[in-house]
């Protein structure tokens, strides 16, 4: 029992390691992205309109968020486990679905309070489910297939997942409270890391991981081709 535990730990750090670059990318590239749209905001002096513009597309971003992480909870679990294709769709659509709502509003919403902010508190799996449940079915089915295809589909779906949450963290701060998010751009950075590293990791990586059968030996095989 206890060998299996360290194997399956050794298994998660492996694929952390692994995801790190790609996750580090992720965000600071959502941070560019977001900083030049405050700035042609700025320039068009269109800053009273931002809130409303950013809630407009936080309502792209977190169901795209939702997709991208049903894909890559999916393909990480059918990885190490393609024994049990139910088991694979309950945990890719879990994972993606309320993972999600963590990173993207409760996280955020809750970092916006300690940092001293009104907060509106939005759940779009609540309030508007046809935002969420329909990517999440497509983003499970796509990360059955995609590990076939794709030699790192894991890593590239990791980190695109990374990129798009940060975007979708970031558009919920301005939308419902941190309007002005550059006058605490070191503040809302620590808050998008906690918002978008430790549930995306655990997303993609460790929740899947878990679920998967003792006996995977998918480390061993990836280990031998580590330096490829």
């Amino acid at each position: 029992m206890t060998k299996s535990k360290n194997s399956k730990l050794k298994e998660i750090t492996v694929e952390l390691i692994h995801h790190l670059p790609y996750s580090i990318f992720g965000v600071v590239l959502a941070f560019l992205l977001l900083g030049i749209l405050n700035f042609v905001v700025h320039i068009a002096q269109a800053e009273a309109e931002m809130p409303h513009a950013a809630e407009e597309m936080f309502h792209i971003f977190h169901p795209m968020h939702v997709l991208i992480s049903a894909v890559a909870t999916t393909a990480m679990f059918w990885k190490h486990d393609n024994r049990n294709v139910l088991k694979a769709l309950i945990v890719g659509f879990l994972g993606s679905v309320t993972i999600c709502g963590i990173s993207d509003v409760i996280v955020p919403y809750l970092g916006g309070v300690v940092l001293g902010y009104k907060m509106g508190f939005h759940i779009c799996l609540i309030e508007e489910p046809s935002l969420v449940y329909p990517f999440a079915v497509i983003g499970v089915l796509a990360g059955l297939a995609v590990t076939k295809s794709f030699d790192k589909s894991t890593q590239y779906s990791h980190g695109t997942h990374v990129f798009i949450s940060s975007v979708a963290s970031l558009l919920y701060l301005i939308s419902f409270g941190v309007s002005e998010w550059t006058h605490a751009v070191g503040s809302v950075f620590i808050v998008t890391l906690v918002a978008v590293m430790f549930p995306c990791c655990l997303s993609d990586i460790v929740f899947p991981m878990v679920c998967t059968h003792r006996y995977c030996q998918h480390s061993e095989e990836e280990g031998r081709h580590i330096h490829h």
